[in-house]
């Protein structure tokens, strides 16, 4: 059986970096020429994500997209549990998002150069890159492009539901007034199990509550209750749909 992973991992990697290539023209190509072409790249980067999954067997179902307003921007947080988090994320989101990710991903060959240009790249051991990403995602708020955050900060590997929460998301939240979207994503794990690098065809759901406002949360250290909610809300939406 496993004989027949290998394949079909082998086919899914190679299908991965051939679409990156043939969709990695148009996805930088916009945000070169304008500052405003980020919606048109995303457009290609669906593209790009539906093309895969469809041809690799992987579904996806999505719920609660009413509770997203398309004009407002959010920070979008999700449990990270599987490496296939890449085109879950354009597809479940309907809006022009960035994405904070590991510096070590953007050395990975082609899909480092195309994703720089929608990601935000953090070295989370050195606190200069810390603050320096925080500044960049406070800037992209501030021209209504929404932020997608893994705020447990690598992928959960566990038995546990979610790992604690780093506090950066919260913090930029209070301080910009920002709405943070819970998003649980369910099924990644089933299609590449934890410590495993083989892959399976499946479908993945996708769950999205409503908003929760920073308003209440200004006080001093306001963004650990913040964080604290987010984590309870978050939780409890993997737990009810598992």
């Amino acid at each position: 059986m496993k004989i027949f992973q290998w394949i079909y991992t082998a086919y899914a990697a190679l299908l991965f970096v051939l679409l990156m290539i043939i969709f990695g023209l148009f996805i930088i190509l916009p945000l070169v020429l304008s500052p405003r072409g980020g919606k048109v790249s995303f457009i290609f980067i669906r593209l790009w994500a539906r093309i895969w999954s469809l041809l690799t067997g992987i579904r996806y179902e999505v719920h609660g997209r009413q509770h997203i307003d398309p004009k407002q921007a959010y920070i979008y947080i999700f449990n990270h549990r599987s490496f296939i988090d890449a085109p879950v994320i354009p597809i479940a989101i309907r809006q022009e998002v960035r994405a904070i990710g590991k510096k070590e991903l953007s050395k990975i060959p082609i899909f480092g150069l195309i994703v720089s240009r929608v990601a935000v790249w953090v070295d989370r051991k050195d606190t200069a890159s810390r603050k320096a990403s925080v500044e960049i995602l406070k800037e992209i708020l501030a021209k209504g492009i929404s932020i997608v955050v893994a705020p447990e900060g690598t992928r959960n590997d566990t038995g546990q539901t979610l790992l604690p929460f780093q506090k950066g998301a919260f913090r930029i939240a209070v301080e910009t007034g920002t709405s943070i979207m819970p998003m649980a994503v369910l099924g990644a794990d089933k299609i590449m199990k934890r410590g495993s690098l083989l892959m399976k065809p499946g479908k993945v759901r996708i769950y999205f509550s409503s908003p929760i406002s920073p308003e209440q949360y200004q006080k001093d250290e306001g963004y650990i209750q913040l964080s604290d909610k987010c984590f309870n809300r978050l939780e409890a939406m993997i737990l009810t749909h598992e």
